[in-house]
């Protein structure tokens, strides 16, 4: 791993996440969706609804995300990130990004061509093309 692929690490680390609160902040943090409910976030990232929900908490606690009434149903609660989350997400979304650049980086021609190519495949995809589009916006400002 390169100097650079330690930074997602060293993000994580210093917020003191676990591994499912990082799954759950990157993933509130998808464009297009203000808030999810806990049980949305579980099937999205195939985990338990317990194991989303201690995430979930866990977040909050540390004042990542908030627990908002639903307007239409008063028993659901939605998750939406807070600024301090956002910003989170992006530097660890950022750091993964970097560490896919220095691997990138290290393939001989022929290796980065194949790579592109499946990429530009998966860069065709709606859910796929939004997020990176959100994250070209943001990084280019």
């Amino acid at each position: 791993m390169g100097p650079r692929g330690n930074e997602v690490f060293r993000v994580i680390d210093e917020s003191g996440l676990t591994f499912a609160q990082m799954k759950v902040l990157v993933e509130l943090q998808v464009p297009d969706e203000e808030s999810r409910t806990v049980t949305a976030i579980s099937e999205e990232l195939g985990i338990s609804v317990a194991s989303a929900s201690r995430a979930t908490d866990g977040l909050v606690r540390k004042k990542l995300a908030t627990r908002v009434e639903d307007a239409n149903d008063r028993r659901v609660r939605r998750l939406t990130l807070t600024p301090k989350g956002r910003r989170l997400a992006d530097r660890i979304i950022s750091a993964r990004l970097a560490t896919l650049e220095d691997f990138t980086a290290s393939l001989e021609p022929a290796e980065r061509q194949k790579l592109e190519s499946a990429l530009n495949a998966l860069l065709e995809r709606p859910e796929i093309a939004a997020i990176y589009s959100n994250h070209e916006r943001k990084v280019s400002r």
